[in-house]
């Protein structure tokens, strides 16, 4: 309702273009992706062919689509080269990526950067990339994610396995960083050139946190004897500290987070306590959407 909603592969640049050339979008906001770390070890090849050479054929099929005015290219915060230190990245730090997930990201903002200096710029297209930090929310259910883990585990009235509980991430509610992603399309389509480069949105310092922490609020907010252990057995390496450097948006797109992490959490437990039971969905959603713009 309220939207046209068209499927295709981002990987096959024939089935991209046809879509761009028919619709002709004025503003286009790239958040196709293959998202997960773990996977990624798994699947290496069709990670890279999904975040490299899909961010290629989606900036390719736009810049020849003859309509597009704005692009927002959506990576992650763990497109940066991790040096496991306590500062917060900085949109002007080195990419890097340990595993095939971040490092494809990485890659995706280099593609980005050659993209806009090659053909973009001088097409009048303006375009951003916006890294955001460990976004949660209602409705995630993919795997090897630590809510959805968490809050499979608890619908099924289960120890919640965790696997490194010292980790610490920037921790956001997914309304964060969308309300970032259309600010900066906004800027982008109003404004032009001047804010094409690359944007984090991330939580408070104070909202970066353990995993053991998270998993803990969640497990006293679920109620019903919600409890926790270590998963057992090697698992692939995972950065154990991140943090992003909010100042440049702070400043300059005067946007800022509105929830704190403890809200989020509560958000996120009402969100699946709902749709366990059976409660409308999409007017739960809004009404969110609602609280969270009243927040502001």
């Amino acid at each position: 309702e309220g939207m046209e909603h068209r499927v295709a592969d981002i990987r096959d640049f024939a089935a991209v273009k046809a879509q761009f050339d028919d619709f002709k979008p004025e503003i286009v906001i790239h958040m196709a992706a293959q998202p997960l770390v773990r996977l990624s070890y798994h699947q290496p090849v069709e990670t890279y062919a999904t975040n490299v050479m899909g961010t290629v054929h989606v900036l390719e099929a736009a810049r020849h689509a003859g309509s597009v005015k704005a692009i927002v290219n959506i990576t992650t915060d763990k497109c940066y080269d991790n040096r496991e230190w306590v500062w917060g990245y900085r949109e002007d730090e080195p990419m890097g990526g340990h595993d095939p997930y971040s490092n494809s990201k990485g890659c995706a903002e280099l593609v980005s950067s050659a993209y806009r200096k090659s053909f973009l710029k001088d097409a009048g297209i303006a375009m951003a990339t916006a890294r955001a930090g460990n976004v949660i929310g209602g409705g995630d259910w993919a795997m090897d994610r630590l809510l959805p883990d968490i809050l499979r585990a608890l619908q099924d009235k289960q120890p919640v396995l965790i696997r490194n509980p010292h980790a610490i991430r920037p921790w956001q509610h997914v309304l964060e960083p969308l309300s970032g992603y259309l600010l900066l399309a906004e800027r982008l389509y109003t404004q032009g050139q001047a804010d094409a480069e690359g944007w984090n949105f991330g939580p408070r310092d104070e909202d970066a946190r353990p995993v053991q922490w998270i998993v803990e609020h969640l497990c006293e907010s679920w109620g019903d004897g919600a409890s926790w252990t270590l998963q057992p057995g090697d698992h692939p390496h995972e950065a154990s500290f991140l943090k992003l450097d909010i100042s440049k948006a702070r400043q300059r797109l005067e946007w800022a987070p509105r929830w704190s992490l403890e809200t989020a959490l509560t958000r996120i437990t009402e969100w699946h306590q709902a749709w366990l039971a059976g409660q409308d969905m999409r007017a739960l959603c809004l009404n969110q959407i609602s609280q969270y713009r009243a927040d502001a």
